[in-house]
């Protein structure tokens, strides 16, 4: 679809849904670590180096604690590769699991670009149990994806009034 199509139909139906046949380029699609909930306390206090092929630790899932930066500087808002230490997601395995609502990251290598520049909500279909919805994570722009169980996806598409709202309230996936 060109992006002239995509945002006619966005402009005409204005509440809608993508969810798009993803099994033409499943091998160039990489889902990664899981990430805490981004409203959790502990999400709060951590930022994501940003995983790629390339980076195979940073897939594993690498990340630097704001409390940490903050003790190196206290006027700091963030951390970064120079105000802290870089830890893995092993450290807090178990804290992230308690608190996973399905944000995974992830890396596309080429990207269809109109899906990355749609203003509506964009899900994957891989052909398996649960969608991909593409979404950011936090405030830092961090792309991530959720899993979300087809039966949610279906259920939320026939009882919610707009397509932002599907999908919104965590349920495990099943």
């Amino acid at each position: 679809m060109t992006d002239a199509e995509r945002i006619s139909r966005e402009s005409f139906y204005g509440n809608l849904v993508w969810v798009v046949d993803g099994r033409s380029f499943r091998d160039n699609f990489d889902i990664y670590h899981l990430l805490p909930d981004p409203t959790s306390e502990l999400a709060q206090d951590l930022v994501w180096a940003k995983a790629t092929r390339e980076m195979q630790g940073a897939a594993r899932g690498l990340f630097f604690r704001i409390s940490e930066a903050i003790l190196e500087d206290p006027g700091a808002t963030k951390a970064t590769l120079r105000s802290g230490w870089i830890h893995g997601i092993h450290e807090i395995e178990e804290q992230v699991n308690a608190s996973y609502r399905g944000h995974h990251q992830y890396h596309w290598v080429r990207p269809r670009r109109t899906w990355l520049d749609t203003r509506c909500p964009v899900y994957i279909d891989f052909g398996e149990d649960s969608l991909v919805k593409l979404d950011v994570y936090d405030e830092s722009g961090l792309p991530c994806i959720r899993l979300i169980s087809k039966k949610k996806f279906v259920h939320d598409a026939m009882v919610e009034s707009s397509a932002q709202a599907i999908a919104t309230r965590f349920y495990p996936i099943s």
